[in-house]
């Protein structure tokens, strides 16, 4: 057992560390790659392992889902493209690829205690079967030696998490299948079938064999991971050299509950690590995501030796940075940012340690220095990475991201390109600072943004209702680079903090103080509201919608705030974002409530029209010298997304009317299509720009909403638009 404790001094330097040097080597994301292009037939396609033919101009990754395995040439990284998908008469698992073939491995089980595979050997030139293996068993993951001339495969035969809350054991028992490579073609005559029962503590005759990897001599580093248990394998013999426990972690000063809150004060005593990934990170360590998957799962990841020894701990270093990101899924939380992908590489001098998490969507770069690693930056990677492979002839960085959410309206799996060169990281472009005690200060979901009014380059923004136990205002210094949030500020009512808030929209009150604008939701007793909060978040005035207004509700509300005037002449204007049901269609209202006189009144706005299948709403509203700045988006995103623009009103114009009678409508005029601004980031363009607040000296920041990672890659954008004219 290994205890992790933290110093603020350590997770300061390690947040310094994304903001690499100009002259340093960094990762950035050139391009993306939905897999959705390979099959557009299937209902549902998925990357997950990935690898490159040894050029490094073709990718080929696994699909589960659809059955097969997909092509993509990456010729030209930036440019992607797809080059087919074979189908393979089962569910392939992971591949690998020697010379010209790639060697699948194929789960063709017809139930959990019956479980069968297959590795087949596809010709990557014309992409056909050339021939298979059986295998016996349940495949999971394969690999080759350096030489090419062995092949091992992990056979799983993966437990039921339905039968007794997935209790081990559960046979048929798990084992790993060698193969030979003569001359680029596989022996089947050759294969070695390496028992591994009686090695573990945990359940001993089911080994849950998860992943495989050779090291330069040959040496197969085998995970059983509900077992928790490591095993050596000489690959040349069949023979198991050493075996051990992957050991435990108590953990300190970790979010463990899914409250809608983040607070880094839990503790986790003793957790076994669970391993998932394992690599060689020379022929005596190796390293290891500690993923879990029944009863552990460490959140972090530890580099061993042979000998069993832990050299390194990552603790909860990893997704103390995913948190500062605003990554952190507090929605899924049991296992944390859950690390479970590896990958080891050299480029350039450097040997390269690249840890993707599953439920952060992030994947953590480090460097091997033969001690404690060092921390180089962390990169934003779809939802879900699973697979990754380095090209380094190529400075290249490859990532598979499983998870398809297209039949929900969202984003599909994707491939993310990185090239390695000097210059700066493009992403995280928004960070938050480490509170008193080294604890992150949680963030996540930003809908709202507002300038101070005399510190140019200072902002604050709100989080709407993915942290509804903790509903916050953050403190945004925009000069530093990337935009660091130094303070939070918890809204509070009676000394609590507030609940049934959905806080959508902000603005200053000019006395310190903020106007907050609360999206609400009937359903969920969450009410239509503006709350007057002070300095410190506590509320000292909530102000319902007027009855007349609420009698057309629906759910989509208040979406923006902001304060046109002072003194008794203030007037507080609401972007509603979408119709309420006495609304024309494609016409939403500007809300204007006076506090002195608590006088409501209103304008329309028109919409844009929405491609079909989308709807279309507003967002934010700003006001700065003579007009009020309004962003209109559609509800779409990735090659599907049409509108995301920044529009303005003249104040002038905003003269509003009495709620019940005829409503005018304002013109609008446009300014700025934010689509560019979000395809420069290289990924799928995301859908929820719901942010705009102009600084003290007149710049324009733009910021999206990342849903808190649920159904979401949780990339969160912060761009300057410069100033506003």
């Amino acid at each position: 057992m290994q205890t992790q404790r933290l110093l603020p001094a350590l997770m300061a330097a390690l947040l310094l560390s994304t903001a690499p040097s100009m002259a340093a080597q960094v990762f950035n994301r050139v391009s993306s790659f939905p897999v959705a292009l390979n099959n557009p037939q299937a209902e549902a396609t998925s990357s997950e392992i990935i690898t490159a033919t040894e050029d490094g101009n073709t990718l080929v990754y696994s699909d589960s889902p659809a059955g097969g395995i997909g092509f993509v040439d990456i010729t030209d990284p930036k440019a992607p493209k797809a080059l087919g998908f074979l189908a393979l008469d089962g569910e392939p698992t992971s591949v690998t690829i020697i010379g010209g073939k790639a060697y699948v491995g194929v789960n063709t089980s017809e139930s959990k205690v019956n479980p069968s595979g297959k590795l087949a050997v596809v010709d990557i030139a014309t992409q056909k079967i050339d021939t298979s293996v059986d295998l016996g068993g349940q495949p999971d993951s394969t690999a080759h030696n350096e030489a090419g001339t062995l092949v091992a495969v992990a056979i799983e035969n993966e437990r039921d998490e339905e039968l007794n809350d997935g209790a081990i054991p559960q046979l048929p028992a798990g084992y790993v299948v060698i193969l030979s490579v003569k001359d680029g073609v596989l022996d089947p005559a050759s294969l070695k079938k390496v028992d591994l029962t009686g090695l573990a503590a945990i359940a001993p005759e089911d080994p849950e064999v998860e992943f495989v990897d050779f090291n330069a001599n040959d040496e197969i580093a085998v995970t059983l991971q509900e077992n928790n248990h490591i095993v050596i394998i000489d690959g040349k013999t069949g023979t198991v050299t050493a075996n051990f426990p992957a050991g435990t972690v108590s953990l300190e000063n970790v979010d463990t509950k899914k409250d809608g809150a983040l607070k880094f004060t839990g503790k986790m005593e003793d957790v076994a690590r669970e391993p998932d990934a394992i690599h060689w990170l020379d022929n005596d360590r190796f390293a290891i995501a500690n993923e879990g998957d029944w009863k552990g799962g460490t959140r972090g990841w530890t580099i061993m030796n042979k000998a069993g020894d832990v050299l390194f701990e990552s603790g909860p270093s990893m997704e103390y940075i995913a948190a500062q990101m605003g990554h952190y899924p507090d929605a899924r939380n049991k296992k944390g940012v859950e690390p479970e992908g590896l990958e080891v590489a050299k480029l350039g001098d450097d040997t390269l340690i690249f840890v993707a998490q599953e439920r952060s969507s992030l994947v953590a770069v480090y460097k091997d220095t033969g001690a404690e690693p060092e921390y180089l930056q962390t990169l934003p990677s779809g939802i879900g990475p699973e697979g990754s492979v380095a090209i380094p002839a190529r400075n290249l960085f490859v990532t598979a991201n499983e998870t398809d959410l297209r039949a929900d309206g969202l984003a599909g799996s994707h491939v993310m390109i990185y090239e390695r060169a000097e210059g700066e990281a493009n992403y995280p472009q928004i960070i938050s600072d480490l509170d008193e005690e080294g604890r992150p200060l949680g963030w996540a979901a930003l809908g709202a943004l507002v300038g101070d009014a005399e510190k140019p380059g200072i902002l604050y923004a709100a989080s709407d209702s993915v942290l509804s136990a903790q509903p916050s205002i953050y403190t945004i210094d925009a000069t530093a680079k990337p935009a660091r949030i130094i303070k939070k500020t918890v809204v509070t009512r009676n000394g609590d903090p507030a609940q049934k808030l959905d806080i959508e929209g902000i603005t200053l009150d000019g006395k310190g103080g903020f106007w907050l604008a609360s999206e609400g939701y009937t359903e969920k007793l969450v009410p239509h509201a503006l709350y007057h909060v002070d300095a410190d978040g506590k509320i000292l005035e909530e102000v319902a919608f007027p009855a007349e207004l609420l009698a057309n509700e629906v759910r989509f509300g208040s979406e923006g705030i902001t304060a046109v005037g002072e003194g008794d002449d203030l007037t507080l204007w609401i972007a509603i974002q979408r119709e309420w049901k006495d609304d024309p269609k494609g016409q939403v209202k500007l809300l204007a409530y006076k506090p002195a006189s608590k006088e409501w009144g209103a304008v329309r706005y028109q919409l844009d029209t929405p491609a079909e299948g989308a709807w279309v709403g507003l967002s934010e509203i700003t006001a700065h010298g003579d007009y009020a700045y309004i962003i209109e988006r559609d509800n779409q995103l990735a090659d599907k997304a049409q509108l995301k623009k920044l529009f303005r009103v003249k104040l002038a114009d905003l003269q509003p009317a009495k709620l019940g009678g005829e409503l005018p409508v304002v013109a609008k005029e446009e300014f700025r299509d934010f689509i560019p601004d979000l395809k420069a980031n290289n990924g799928y363009v995301v859908d929820k720009v719901e942010g705009f607040g102009i600084d003290a000296n007149g710049v324009g920041y733009v910021v999206t909403d990342n849903d808190g990672v649920a159904d979401s890659s949780g990339e969160t954008f912060f761009w300057s638009i410069g100033e506003v004219k």
